[in-house]
């Protein structure tokens, strides 16, 4: 057995047993790793509003309190505001019930022939096995919602905390980062950190301000129709639509629609094509405009960082997924090396023609085959001029 063999087999076994070990820590800490990104793209997002409150003398701290006090009034003001509306509407649905239940039924009687009452659909539904087992499954899953809503609170509130930390500490975080590193490495991390913070600032106020134009486009149509809870569902429309790309405003015009759909029916149509139109208008007209100078990223390519972001990190990857791309397309942008295109139609979709050669020229080119427009080499031409080819000619 050679000396070696002894050592490199006991070096394979540690470094396969520091995997694993490995593996099982990533496995049990990836909630806390992925709490720590989100609130680090927080802390990202407040940077600007917390530099600019420090600049004018205040200190870090009480400037990131304000921002965190500010956003938490918007955010429970949002959420009664939303709540009322859907508790509202669930009565008035609840108590409509019975009418709805009778305008089905007496259409079925009419349309088949039939001869149903709202007593006997009543009582199959009330004693139908089906609807027996889901009351059982909701008392038993009772628990399991409110677990699932206590950790929600709990992780709500690790984020908010950590992101607080960063944004307040961000100075001495830098600081702290920089002094293990090289002079030469310093400065480009120090990059790295301006463009985040600039693409991800720039990604969340303007998409704040997308979303405030889209809440006040869509509450003049909910005012104009009639629509209850215009207020809330403005703003419902204006987020949702806003920080999910491409798709969420049809998300979120779906309540919108549920809501005038009991008022009158036809009233849902139009909400639906005015939902179609400023989505429209959004994609080709405001959002190039706003979104230029603070993300520039493709709409192909944003859409498919969200997906991405989803497939990783489900609803968080799908909002941290825009600004981390742009921060990185931003980041590469300044190193890669790029050079001036050439002059070639077909840069801009055309096809490279041969100039001076007609079109008679080319389809004979392309039947006869390169060099065989005029005789052979050494012999008679096609007029019967001795020896040697015709003297070249361009036509056209």
């Amino acid at each position: 057995m050679p000396a070696w063999l002894p050592r490199a087999l006991v070096l394979a076994l540690a470094l396969y047993g520091c995997f694993q070990i490995g593996s099982w820590a990533f496995d049990q800490l990836i909630g806390l790793l992925t709490n720590v990104l989100i609130a680090f793209f927080l802390a990202l997002a407040i940077e600007p509003a917390v530099g600019r409150m420090s600049a004018h003398g205040m200190r870090r701290g009480l400037a990131t309190f304000l921002v965190f006090i500010g956003l938490l009034i918007f955010g429970i003001g949002f959420v009664v505001l939303l709540g009322s509306m859907l508790a509202g509407q669930i009565v008035t649905m609840v108590d409509d019930f019975p009418k709805y239940i009778d305008s089905v039924i007496n259409w079925v009687n009419q349309t088949f022939h039939t001869d149903l009452s709202r007593v006997e659909v009543q009582d199959s539904l009330l004693h139908s096995d089906w609807l027996q087992k889901y009351v059982q499954n909701s008392a038993t899953g009772v628990l399991d919602i409110s677990t699932t809503v206590l950790g929600g609170l709990f992780r709500l509130l690790t984020i908010f905390l950590f992101s607080f930390y960063f944004a307040a500490d961000g100075p001495r975080l830098r600081r702290a980062l920089c002094s293990v590193l090289p002079p030469s490495r310093q400065t480009e991390v120090l990059r790295a950190w301006e463009i985040a913070v600039d693409k991800t600032g720039g990604y969340i106020y303007s998409r704040g301000l997308m979303a405030l134009i889209s809440g006040v486009a869509h509450y003049i149509l909910l005012v104009v129709l009639g629509v209850p809870y215009a207020p809330a569902l403005a703003v419902w429309v204006g987020l949702v639509s806003q920080f999910i790309p491409t798709i969420g405003t049809y998300l979120a015009g779906a309540l919108p629609m549920l809501i005038a759909f009991t008022v009158n029916p036809w009233y849902a149509l139009w909400v639906l094509g005015f939902v179609v139109v400023y989505q429209q208008f959004e994609n080709y007209v405001l959002q190039p405009k706003l979104t230029a100078k603070t993300v520039d990223i493709h709409p192909a390519v944003a859409f498919g960082s969200v997906v991405a972001g989803t497939a990783l990190l489900g609803a968080v990857g799908a909002l941290i997924a825009i600004p981390a791309v742009a921060t990185l397309q931003a980041f590469l942008g300044a190193y890669v090396k790029r050079y001036d295109v050439t002059d070639d139609p077909r840069v801009h979709g055309g096809s490279r023609r041969l100039r001076g050669e007609s079109l008679l020229s080319r389809i004979r080119r392309g039947l006869l085959g390169p060099g065989r427009g005029a005789g052979p080499r050494g012999a008679g031409g096609a007029d019967g001029a001795p020896g040697g080819t015709l003297p070249s000619r361009t036509e056209g």
